[in-house]
């Protein structure tokens, strides 16, 4: 079982920590990376990063107009793109709990002269400060594992989201076939921390990234766990042999 615990206790990796400590174990370690957080996933994706996203912003079949929000934006890779769909008379929120990876994707939305149509936003996610039935489409990529309580956020994402309006949500997952378990394994636990260490310069996060992954739920709980914060229409799609994963649901 991946939630948070009841003793008020949850994961940080594979380390059991006081539940109130997590926000802040997570923050530190996106400080630490987010300078060299781009590098890292070309890095340890070998591109396939871009291509995943690519997939989830393709599925978001977002229209102009649409108001957007962009949940663990980071360093603003699906706002910069939804920004363009969305046109003029759209908006694209991009909001994350990390002040360091929201100043990377602020630099990377001026270099891409994206400006009008975008507004940046620091908060947890567990905890929306937006009305209820704001937004057209909710996109959460690689952060749900990051947060402490996964259901709190998707109830808040239901909460926020507009009657007809889709979240999705592109997460790491569980391999599906044995022999790509082992060579994942290896890759993540032998190569990922050592890349860490010397590109970006932390090894002890990458470690914690390659943990978390797998104490995320894997694709079954995720979706009923959607379906419990009152997502209806929820399906997934396994990508790569399901080392990701791209979780979709509606707001009736």
């Amino acid at each position: 079982m991946a939630r948070q615990d009841s003793d008020n206790t949850t994961h940080f990796g594979y380390q059991t920590v006081a539940t109130e400590e997590k926000a802040d174990l997570v923050r530190g370690v996106f400080d630490s990376v987010a300078s060299r957080y781009d590098i890292m996933n070309d890095l340890m994706s070998g591109g396939l990063h871009r291509l995943w996203k690519r997939y989830t912003i393709d599925q978001a079949a977002v229209r102009p107009g649409d108001v957007i929000l962009d949940l663990a934006g980071g360093t603003g890779d699906l706002a910069r793109a939804f920004a363009k769909k969305v046109g003029p008379e759209g908006h694209v929120v991009l909001a994350d709990i990390n002040a360091a990876m929201l100043e990377q994707g602020r630099r990377r939305l001026v270099d891409a002269g994206v400006a009008g149509n975008v507004s940046i936003s620091q908060f947890d996610s567990q905890n929306l400060a937006f009305d209820d039935r704001t937004f057209d489409c909710i996109t959460m990529a690689f952060g749900l594992r990051n947060v402490t309580d996964k259901d709190a956020a998707l109830r808040e994402m239901f909460r926020v989201l507009k009657p007809g309006g889709r979240a999705l949500i592109l997460e790491f997952s569980e391999v599906q076939a044995e022999p790509l378990k082992k060579l994942y394994d290896a890759w993540s636990f032998g190569v990922l921390p050592v890349l860490g260490k010397y590109v970006a310069r932390d090894e002890n996060s990458y470690r914690y990234l390659a943990e978390s992954i797998r104490k995320h739920p894997p694709q079954e709980e995720l979706a009923a766990m959607m379906r419990e914060a009152g997502f209806s229409d929820v399906s997934y799609r396994n990508l790569t042999g399901g080392i990701v994963a791209v979780h979709s649901g509606t707001r009736a």
